[in-house]
């Protein structure tokens, strides 16, 4: 969704009403995540994806549809619906779509979210997809760290509800819960979709070398936010890396210290070493590698790397520590130029943060999507 936002936002601050699909559940190998959304304005215009290209004619028409009747539709599709091919999905997995008509009368709080969203303010927004009590379906509350908007029906079922949308906000994750029809715990007959807007996650590129720049580039197209961070000016500059979020001048280990001691370093972080050099990498590594984050990786050939970790075990960090060091950084790709090496390092990234094994699709077997 937080692709297609600002452009909902658009359409909705000009008064129209925009049919609005979105994924709200996956199974098997399912080309797109919950979250994914494509918006169908009144012109036609199609902004965004569901499926990568499966089943987004059958979306299309649902889109037009549903504004057409302001009735919210949950639809799934998938190989085992007399229908999978007619629309498209051959891709073998499933994927459940919850379509609705968005605007300032069904939405009035989307100006509110948008706000948030761009202020980094960590905001969820809570939707009844399924309900025995068919009225219901569609009613929506906004949940931030620290005050709620709207209601899904009743003060029960929104008290079910916040706590467990918080922890879901807390933790960046986007999916359903199931309860009773009035929120209680056990039973059936409500769900509801919990669509995360929490910050994005953090880029950390330290030295500001050739390689940082497509670092920086590579980081910033995948949705991170990407800071630099070197402790010689003349080298950290914002007109050498134009497409980092922010350039810091600063001794990588004091700031990144600083940086998690000021609560702005999560399990999201990927952390990038490309200096190479003693007196910089030795001590951020040691900060870094006693921090719960994603991804640790640092530059250098296979001299650098024994020396790096003698140089670390002298300074106290434990093997187990070490373990944690993608180092060389990056995944076998024969990358030789700095976007290259860029790509590698990105690959490593995805791959770890989806335990993917690195290896090339057509020489492997099995489900694509795990």
């Amino acid at each position: 969704m937080r692709d297609v936002l600002d452009e909902l936002h658009r359409r909705w601050a000009a008064g129209e009403t925009v049919g609005v699909g979105t994924v709200v559940a996956t199974f098997s190998s399912a080309p797109r995540s919950p979250g994914a959304a494509m918006l169908v304005a009144p012109d036609g215009t199609v902004t965004g994806s569901v499926s990568g290209g499966c089943v987004e004619g059958a979306v299309y028409e649902l889109a037009q549809q549903v504004v057409a009747e302001r009735a919210p539709v949950l639809q799934r599709y998938g190989v085992s619906d007399d229908d999978a091919f007619a629309v498209g999905l051959t891709c073998g997995g499933i994927i459940d779509i919850y379509v609705q008509h968005v605007d300032r009368d069904s939405m009035p709080e989307l100006g509110d979210v948008v706000e948030s969203v761009h202020s980094g303010q960590p905001v969820a927004v809570v939707t009844v997809i399924e309900h025995e009590a068919e009225g219901l379906v569609g009613e929506h509350l906004i949940v931030w760290p620290d005050r709620v908007a709207g209601s899904l029906g009743s003060s029960r079922m929104d008290d079910a509800v916040i706590d467990d949308a918080r922890g879901m906000l807390v933790a960046g994750r986007t999916g359903t819960l199931h309860y009773g029809p009035d929120g209680q715990r056990r039973g059936e007959g409500m769900t509801v979709f919990v669509n995360s807007f929490e910050p994005p996650a953090r880029l950390l590129v330290f030295g500001a070398i050739d390689f940082a720049a497509a670092m920086a580039k590579m980081g910033a197209y995948l949705g991170y936010q990407v800071t630099v961070c070197d402790a010689r000016p003349v080298f950290a500059t914002k007109s050498r890396f134009p497409d980092a979020h922010e350039v810091v001048v600063d001794w990588p280990h004091r700031y990144l210290r600083a940086e998690a001691d000021a609560g702005r370093i999560d399990g999201r972080t990927a952390i990038a070493v490309l200096t190479h050099d003693p007196k910089f990498d030795v001590p951020l590594l040691e900060v870094a590698l006693r921090l719960d984050v994603g991804y640790i990786g640092a530059m250098g050939s296979r001299k650098t790397h024994d020396d790096r970790f003698a140089r670390l075990r002298e300074a106290g960090v434990t093997e187990a520590e070490l373990e944690r060091l993608s180092s060389p950084i990056g995944l076998d790709l024969g990358a030789r130029t700095p976007e290259e090496t860029a790509v590698s390092i990105a690959a490593e990234i995805i791959a770890l943060r989806w335990n993917g094994s690195g290896s090339r699709l057509a020489e492997l077997t099995g489900r694509i999507h795990g």
